[in-house]
């Protein structure tokens, strides 16, 4: 859902500031000083600099400017990456592709909570180590990484390693700056925090060399050429400046949310298995052995909830991120993702377990 206050950016600049940003007359001043007002708000929730934040087409976009543009910058030091084995595909595919190329890739595997630990990471990391990227926040399991502890391992063996996190799961959701996280390359999205889809960022730390992605002209500061989107970015910096104003309080109401619907469900359905610590209070992964992800997919959804197998761009596919936490095959299958936002309530809650309930017990006659 786009929140009221992203909707309303997005129609007024569609209806009254529709020049283009590059321009130089009126219109596109007017333009270019909404651009502005939101790259300010998007900075302001990072604790960023306006100028080390870039507008792009999404995550997808972001991750791959990361990983591409940082290795073709560095390349000269050392061809060796560090990663884990749970990233978005975003990320992983991107890398894949390099390792193709002859990167020589170390993947990290998560913990039995779904974390990379701070050690395993030290471990992997390489004088010749050039590039890393490890997600902030799990989109599968909630597990929350220590990225800063990265960062600072990093610091500490004065590596010139360029770090970057897909932050996507934890912008405006868990607290943190650009300056606690320590990485030079940050991605953000706005649909996940209820802005529109088809815009996100990239934040970039001042100095970092990072060579642009899509080339064609001298937008965003010559890093990222392309008539800015700018009814979506409006949009994007006023859902940002939202989420923002009530952060901890938004979590600690759906942290309650989420650990009332643990404690029903382990005591209505005590088959279930909740998978990971939840780090995040957004994220509820959870698996009933026995029964098949699709199929309670397929239930709860003909009864109006709408849950996910494991990300939804791999559009239902078995979750690679439970497989590397070695999770039993029984309950991989069986797993669920639940996503919590701020316009849930504990109706909806209450209606989930009842529904859940009467999923396991009528699937389980059947079978």
């Amino acid at each position: 859902m786009v929140c009221v206050e992203a909707t309303g950016a997005i129609f007024r600049v569609m209806r009254e500031e529709y020049g283009n940003p590059s321009s130089l007359h009126y219109k596109g001043r007017r333009a270019a000083a909404a651009l502005e007002t939101a790259r300010n708000s998007i900075a302001e929730t990072l604790g960023s600099r306006p100028n080390e934040v870039f507008f792009t087409s999404g995550g997808t976009e972001s991750d791959n400017w990361a990983v591409f543009g940082a290795c073709e910058a560095s390349e000269r030091r050392g061809k060796h990456i560090v990663t884990s084995a749970i990233e978005h595909d975003a990320v992983a595919e991107p890398i894949k592709k390099l390792e193709r190329m002859g990167w020589e890739v170390t993947y990290i595997m998560p913990d039995s909570h779904g974390r990379i630990p701070a050690d395993e990471f030290a471990k992997a990391l390489r004088d010749d180590t050039t590039f890393a990227s490890i997600m902030l926040v799990n989109n599968e399991t909630g597990a929350v990484n220590p990225i800063g502890e990265y960062a600072s391992e990093i610091k500490r063996r004065k590596l010139a390693t360029i770090l970057h996190t897909d932050a996507i799961q934890g912008y405006c959701k868990i607290p943190f700056t650009v300056k606690s996280l320590g990485a030079a390359l940050v991605t953000l999205s706005a649909h996940k925090i209820h802005g529109p889809k088809g815009v996100g960022a990239l934040y970039i730390k001042a100095g970092t060399k990072l060579p642009p992605l899509i080339l064609g002209g001298g937008h965003e500061d010559g890093k990222r050429a392309g008539t800015e989107a700018l009814p979506a970015i409006a949009g994007f910096g006023e859902a940002a400046r939202t989420c923002s104003i009530r952060l901890e309080e938004t979590a600690a109401d759906i942290r309650k949310m989420r650990d009332y619907i643990i404690k029903r469900l382990m005591e209505d359905i005590p088959e279930t298995v909740i998978i990971g610590d939840g780090d995040s209070p957004y994220i509820l992964s959870l698996s009933l052995p026995g029964h098949k992800g699709e199929v309670l997919m397929s239930f709860l959804e003909s009864e109006g909830i709408c849950v996910s197998r494991s990300a939804a761009c791999k559009k239902g596919a078995r979750s690679r991120v439970l497989e590397a936490m070695r999770l039993r095959n029984d309950v991989i299958d069986g797993a669920l993702r639940v996503s919590f936002s701020r316009y849930n309530s504990m109706d909806e809650a209450d209606f989930f377990i009842r529904t859940l309930k009467k999923a396991s017990q009528m699937l389980f006659k059947r079978g």
